[in-house]
């Protein structure tokens, strides 16, 4: 791959568009913009000002780099270290899932909740990157988070966020298997929210290859029809709540697996609501169940 001619910086975004759109890169100018930015370290702005302006030799290899890789359907967020949630920057590497837009709207369901549980305790089950509890320490100041990984690089990455987003002091990581470090320490969380792995095993293997290669298979496969980590937590639930007092059960779930997901909270809510948020796609995508007083 030749670093081309580009002298000005419109033509090193022209040279990286053209190369993504033959690479099969969906949104090619806006990944060469974003790459672009990044490794000049400007925002949008400075960009479209000075378009005009010699790209910098120095910057050039990096940027040749950075557009190969992701050329390779390596992920843009991975390239730039960064993904934003809520308005927030998370720092994303391979070790954990890169938050999607979708997920916000679990935040919003929980959040609805503010009048009615007061200083909530809080467990965010499979936190990745820490973008869910993060948000939700941030949005809901005086709530207590806890959340649970299997994978100490996962809760790694979500201190070192958790950090940078100024709540490591209000957040606490546990290490673990689902709900199992939850029932050792005998914590009854109010709130009880999980994105947990739903891919059913057979289908992670036919997921784009940005996806399937450099996303980790831990926080994709949900076992054999996905739905094994919603059965582990469903079952434990009356074991986590507090006895009494309203408490939710918030879930984000993959393409038809709504209305098993809602049946598995209603075995265990024997009174209380259950509802489906469908996302901008219609898909059933946060599905919830409400404990009464």
């Amino acid at each position: 791959m030749s670093h081309g001619t580009h002298e000005t910086i419109r033509e090193a975004l022209l040279w990286a568009s053209r190369f993504f759109e033959e690479k099969g890169v969906r949104s090619p100018q806006f990944n060469a913009e974003v790459l672009l930015q990044h490794v000049l370290g400007i925002d949008r702005t400075k960009m479209l000002v000075r378009l005009q302006d010699a790209f910098p030799v120095e910057a050039r290899e990096a940027f040749a780099s950075v557009v190969q890789k992701r050329g390779e359907q390596v992920p843009l967020q991975h390239l730039t270290g960064v993904q934003e949630f809520y308005g927030r920057p998370f720092f994303v590497s391979g070790d954990v899932l890169i938050p999607r837009p979708e997920t916000e709207l679990l935040i919003e369901r929980i959040l609805q909740e503010k009048g009615s549980i007061d200083a909530p305790l809080i467990v965010d089950i499979g936190t990745g990157s820490g973008a869910i509890a993060l948000t939700l320490a941030l949005e809901w100041p005086a709530a207590q988070v806890v959340t649970v990984d299997i994978s100490p690089d996962a809760l790694a990455m979500a201190r070192r966020n958790a950090e940078n987003l100024g709540v490591a002091d209000r957040v606490e990581f546990l290490q673990g298997d689902l709900v199992t470090p939850l029932i050792e320490r005998g914590l009854r969380p109010d709130i009880v929210v999980s994105n947990p792995p739903y891919i059913p095993t057979a289908d992670c293997e036919t997921l784009d290859v940005e996806v399937r290669d450099h996303e980790p298979r831990l926080a994709l496969d949900g076992g054999e029809d996905g739905l094994y980590p919603y059965r582990v937590i469903c079952s434990a639930l009356p074991a986590l709540w507090p006895e009494q007092g309203p408490a939710l059960v918030a879930y984000e779930v993959g393409i038809n697996q709504d209305q098993a997901v809602e049946q598995m909270i209603r075995a265990v809510l024997p009174v209380g609501e259950t509802g489906i948020v469908p996302d901008w796609q219609g898909i059933g995508r946060v599905i919830w169940g409400k404990r009464g007083e």
